[in-house]
């Protein structure tokens, strides 16, 4: 395909490396300091007949003061390049932080006899957690009517479980984990990572005295929730390559150090997790990665219920499906008259997955002895990822026309010719998102939220059997309503934001291969495919994740400064099923790259874009969509800002001692054992593949303590692209000497890593 012409400033002009003109509107013509320059320490490495030296490997060492002092230097230079940048990124914090209604509250969500929702409030960056009595048994639709609470007002009675800000004090991050209440309402659990490389250590609380316990956990992942009975937790650890591979019970009052493995998953390509079903009966531990799964169920007891055949208080562990049997599916234990009963998600002759029942004493056999009964049968245009359940329902997470939605089903007659439909709440717009937020056990309705590119996000609590529409601020108080969605709650948007002020569209372009890639298209109601807008397009594209309409009070901030802002939905994503997925994954992972760019070609053939103003961005497995783009097509690209990039693939994916490497084989194939996937990664990694092409203006934005992606890799990619690259415009690494995969903490903190992308990328479109 032929590269549109390469961008130029306004004037017309090429500016040398590093100048004021490049990096700025209106910036005081002073000199900058050089880029630094990483010095070269050559590194051999063969795989499969292929030499390739690395010269920037030893960036890895995080502890060497001389990688420090790099990284430090590298700061340095990115604020000197980006200085003039400055005034705009105040102008942008300010517009996020006036919009956002700083002293806010959750809506409360009943549980056990209590209400439980979480505070802001102005100048503090972190939540404050709390609960207050509900009235009631919660035998009556009325009891589950949240309370009103108004925002920076204490109500009579309420209790502050943990305040965040508190916690926060004087630590360079904070980062909250588990957060597990005891059923019986006395304890709280919870984890808090201080550096920003998700290892919680997680604490006990007496809410009745307010006390600390002295039970001290340290080093955990991010789930811990109590047994049933109160007196123990449990919690998984991750191994050095963190992944989560041990399940262990802890009893209160004793050391940790005495706690005992639960379960042990050993295979270094399998993830463990592991939680308590809706119905509190069972322990549900489950292996698995993307393409097929082993869950293990304990049925749990107490000593006035012992749940083994010896009066032992929990049973024996059973597998339900064995991985030998290759099926990826999802377990939610449920009683059916009084029975218990699995619901399987799964995808054993259905790619897009189908939901079966099954008795569980067909769990453990060969799965072509086990009989299944369906529940919900395969559909090609629908997707189901998700299920959970209470009392009376099952909640399935569907995904039909891209769109996410919920589906529910009620439990009576479930499996028999007397199961009754599906049913799914119903919104007005074409674009949106829904989703499960909970479904109490005993409760009588499910908590929504909704959201869009244009809408705020809403919370409803939806009653299922009963008739209605959405849009009412009403709900159900007595029973005898007939409104299924009641509107709980919409983020409030301050300044006088109005929704008919702006359009969001989906649009399709046409790959290279002829396959059809949805776009959604935002931008101000004024704004026309002339060929003459700025663009910003932003691709995620792996994992199966879908990059759903969402609104942001942030993005306002280049809406009204006539950005048209795009999502390229490539392959690779979610958003049209699991096909959609496989179609952009291991020995098909080039798709998702030139999906991308032909979404960009698409957006300048329709007159949405300036050719010449174009910004490309995403982040993580986002970031190495940037890299191979960078590669693929440098001149499309005004500049290309990447967030903690995954751009040295190639590297990370053949060392398992790297976190997460083994786990990511299924992701994009084993290079180690592989020459094909070897052969194709090489020719795609973003590292390798750095040319003497002039690239565009781009930002690579990492974390020191950055697990998922190491700090390492965007360090080496600049190196370089400084090196090997012939362009003059600048290349800058940002690194957040605190943070971890989601950059600093705290809401005031990331509303500034926010103002400096969109002030980066906005100077670049020349609308400073």
């Amino acid at each position: 395909m032929t590269d549109h012409s390469a961008p130029t400033p306004a004037d017309g002009t090429t500016p040398p490396h590093g100048s004021p003109s490049a990096t700025g509107s209106g910036t005081t013509r002073t000199a900058l300091p050089p880029a630094p320059v990483a010095r070269k320490i050559p590194k051999e490495r063969t795989h499969h007949g292929d030499t390739l030296v690395d010269d920037y490997e030893w960036l890895r060492e995080k502890t060497d003061p001389e990688v420090l002092a790099h990284l430090t230097a590298e700061n340095a230079y990115t604020d000197a390049v980006t200085a003039g940048q400055q005034r705009l990124r105040d102008t942008i914090f300010d517009e996020i932080k006036g919009r956002t209604q700083e002293t806010d509250l959750s809506v409360p969500s009943r549980r056990h006899g209590w209400w439980y929702y979480s505070r802001t409030v102005e100048g503090g960056q972190h939540a404050v957690h709390c609960r207050v009595a509900a009235e009631g048994d919660g035998s009556e639709l009325a009891h589950w009517e949240p309370p009103v609470i108004e925002p920076g007002v204490p109500l009579d009675g309420e209790q502050v479980l943990l305040d965040g800000n508190a916690e926060a004090d004087g630590l360079p991050f904070f980062s909250l984990g588990s957060f597990a209440v005891s059923e019986d309402g006395g304890l709280l659990a919870y984890g808090v990572d201080s550096a920003g490389d998700e290892r919680f250590t997680i604490r006990v609380k007496d809410l009745r005295t307010g006390e600390a316990l002295p039970d001290v956990i340290e080093d955990t992942f991010y789930d811990a929730q109590f047994h049933p009975d109160g007196r123990s937790l449990y919690y998984t650890v991750v191994d050095a390559a963190w992944r989560p591979h041990e399940l262990r019970r802890h009893v209160l009052g004793t050391p940790s150090s005495q706690d005992q493995v639960v379960a042990r998953e050993n295979d270094p390509g399998l993830w463990l997790g592991a939680e308590i079903s809706a119905n509190r009966r069972w322990l549900v531990v489950t292996s698995g990665n993307s393409e097929y799964s082993e869950t293990r169920l304990q049925r749990l007891g107490s000593a006035e219920d012992p749940a083994g055949a010896d009066g032992s208080v929990d049973g024996a562990f059973q597998i339900v499906i064995d991985r030998a049997d290759r099926v990826l599916y999802d377990v939610e234990p449920v009683l059916l008259d009084g029975k218990d009963m699995f619901v399987l998600l799964h995808n054993r002759h259905a790619v897009n997955s189908a939901i079966a029942l099954m008795d569980p004493a067909d769990a453990g056999k060969p799965v072509a002895e086990q009989t299944w009964t369906p529940v919900v049968e395969h559909r090609t245009t629908v997707r189901l990822s998700g299920i959970a359940s209470n009392r009376s329902h099952l909640f399935v997470a569907a995904r039909k026309d891209t769109t996410e939605r919920v589906q529910v089903i009620e439990l009576a007659g479930l499996g028999t010719p007397e199961q009754r439909p599906e049913t799914e709440p119903r919104f007005e717009e074409e674009l949106y998102s829904a989703s499960l937020v909970g479904a109490e056990y005993e409760a009588p309705v499910a908590r929504l939220t909704y959201t869009s590119f244009l809408t705020p996000p809403r919370v409803y609590d939806y009653f299922p059997g009963l008739d209605g529409v959405a849009g009412t601020s009403d709900g159900p108080t007595d029973g005898s309503a007939a409104l299924a969605l009641a509107l709980r709650k919409e983020t409030p948007v301050l300044g006088g934001y109005d929704p008919s002020a702006y359009r969001a569209e989906r649009a399709w372009a046409t790959a290279r291969d002829g396959v059809q890639i949805p776009v959604s298209i935002v931008r101000r109601a004024d704004v026309e495919p002339d060929g003459n807008n700025p663009v910003i397009q932003y691709g995620y594209g792996s994992y199966e994740i879908s990059i759903d309409p969402s609104f942001s009070v942030a993005r306002l901030s280049l809406l009204d400064r006539g950005v048209v802002f795009v999502v390229a939905h490539v392959r690779g994503g979610g958003e049209l099923g699991r096909p959609w997925y496989e179609d952009g994954k291991k020995l098909a992972k080039r798709h998702s790259f030139t999906d991308f760019v032909d979404v960009t070609d698409y957006l300048v053939e329709s007159g949405w874009a300036d050719p010449a103003r174009i910004v490309a961005t995403g982040g993580s497995a986002g970031g190495l969509l940037m890299g191979a783009v960078a590669n693929l097509a440098p001149s499309r690209y005004r500049a290309i800002v990447a967030v903690v990039p995954f751009v040295d693939a190639l590297t990370t994916i053949l060392d398992p001692e790297l976190p997460l490497s083994a786990l990511e084989w299924e992701e994009w194939g084993n290079p180690i054992t592989d020459p094909e996937v070897y052969a194709y990664m090489r020719d795609y990694s973003p590292y390798e593949n750095i040319a003497p092409v002039a690239y565009p203006r781009i930002a690579a934005i990492t974390s020191l303590n950055d697990t998922r992606v190491f700090y390492v890799e965007p360090a080496k990619w600049v190196a370089r692209l400084r090196e090997v690259g012939t362009g003059s415009e600048p290349i800058v690494l940002k690194t957040e000497m605190d943070g971890g995969h989601g950059g600093a903490s705290g809401r005031y903190e990331k509303w500034k890593d926010t103002a400096f992308q969109y002030a980066f990328m906005l100077d670049a479109l020349g609308v400073a």
